[in-house]
C-alpha cells in the first residue's frame, strides 16, 4: 500500500502498543493518516506486536500474511492470536485481524531461540551514503512524521537489471530509499521489529508501478497489497538509519511482485521483504494502459 503519514513516532509507537483484552486476544487502534482504508504497514505491525506478546524469551525470524479485506479507519482492529506451537527452539503463532466480526487479515510468524551457526550474506548495494542524500522534510506542516526518508540512486558505475519493456515499461523497477526513525525508541525489540514491518509496506507497491508511470491520484487505479513476508535475519535496533533496497522483477496479470532487503550503515542485512500486490489500471484495446492514466513526461 501506499500512503503520506501524518503523525508523530510518538503516536505510531502508541498505536503498535496494543491492549490486551484477554488471553490471546487484543484490540489495536487506529489514527488517521489520510487514507481511504487501514494502512497495510498498520496491520502488519500491530499483527506482529500481538504474535510476540504471547511469546517468552523468543524473537521473530519470519512472517507470512495476507490482506482479505480493506480496514475501514473508523473502527478498532481486533487480534485473536492461536498459539499453534511451542517447542524447545521455535514457536509458530496465528494471528487473524477482525473487523465487525470479519477476518481482513491473516498472519503467521514464527519465533526462534537464538543460537550460533554457519553465516554469510550478499553484498550490500552501492548507494550514496546518507550525508548525501536528498533530504525530505521531516513533518507535515507542523505535525512531525515518524520517519525521516532519504531516496537515493544506485552509482553510476554499477550495472542495473533491465526491466524488459511490456505494457509501456518506461524506467528501471528499483527504488532505494534510507528510513530512521524521528525520534528516540523504547529498548523493547519488539517494537522494533514491529515498526520496520510497518515501514516495509511504506510504498513497497509502488515500486512495481514506476517502470509504468502510473498516475496514482487516478480513481481508475487499483492498488493494494495482497501478500507480504518478512524474515528477520539478526537482532538490530531501529534507531539508525537503515537502507530499504527494493525492486520488481516482474508485473503480470494485474500483479506486481516486489522484494527488499534492510541494511544497516555497517552493510549488514538485517532483514528481508516480499510482497504481491494488485495493480489494476485500465486498458485499451491495443493491450496499453490508457494515456490519460499515466505521469505527463
Amino acid at each position: 500500500m501506499t500512503t503520506e503519514f501524518s503523525l508523530s513516532l510518538e503516536d505510531l509507537v502508541a498505536q503498535l502498543s496494543l491492549e490486551s483484552i484477554e488471553q490471546n486476544l487484543f484490540r489495536g487502534h487506529t489514527i488517521d493518516i489520510g487514507t481511504p482504508n487501514v494502512f497495510g504497514g498498520q496491520v502488519l505491525g500491530q499483527s506482529l506486536m500481538a504474535a510476540s506478546l504471547t511469546v517468552d524469551g523468543l524473537r521473530a525470524h519470519s512472517m507470512h500474511a495476507y490482506f482479505l479485506r480493506a480496514g475501514s479507519t473508523a473502527l478498532p482492529i481486533i487480534y485473536d492470536v492461536e498459539r499453534t506451537r511451542d517447542g524447545s527452539s521455535f514457536s509458530t503463532r496465528r494471528v487473524v485481524a477482525i473487523q465487525k466480526g470479519r477476518p481482513i487479515y491473516t498472519m503467521t510468524a514464527s519465533f526462534h531461540k537464538d543460537e550460533p551457526g554457519v553465516q554469510h550474506q550478499i553484498k550490500p548495494p552501492v548507494v550514496l551514503p546518507v550525508a548525501q542524500a536528498p533530504q525530505r522534510s521531516s513533518s507535515l506542516g507542523k505535525r512531525p512524521l515518524p520517519f525521516e526518508v532519504r531516496s537515493v540512486d544506485w552509482n553510476p558505475d554499477v550495472p542495473e537489471p533491465e526491466v524488459i519493456a511490456r505494457v509501456g515499461a518506461q524506467k528501471d523497477a528499483s527504488w532505494r530509499r534510507w528510513f530512521k526513525p524521528n525520534g528516540g525508541l523504547p529498548d523493547d525489540p519488539h517494537i522494533h521489529q514491529a515498526l520496520l514491518a510497518y515501514v516495509s509496506d511504506f510504498s513497497f507497491i509502488r515500486v512495481a508501478m514506476r517502470p509504468h508511470d502510473l498516475r496514482l491520484g487516478d480513481r481508475r487505479l487499483h492498488v493494494a497489497s495482497l501478500d507480504h513476508a518478512m524474515w528477520f535475519h539478526q537482532d538490530f535496533r531501529f534507531d539508525d538509519w537503515l537502507l530499504y533496497d527494493t525492486d520488481s522483477p516482474i508485473a503480470h496479470g494485474a500483479r506486481g511482485f516486489c522484494r527488499g532487503g534492510f541494511f544497516s550503515t555497517d552493510g549488514e542485512l538485517v532483514a528481508s521483504v516480499a510482497q504481491e500486490g494488485l495493480v489494476r489500471a485500465p486498458m485499451g484495446d491495443d493491450g496499453q494502459v490508457l494515456a490519460d492514466v499515466l505521469l505527463k513526461r
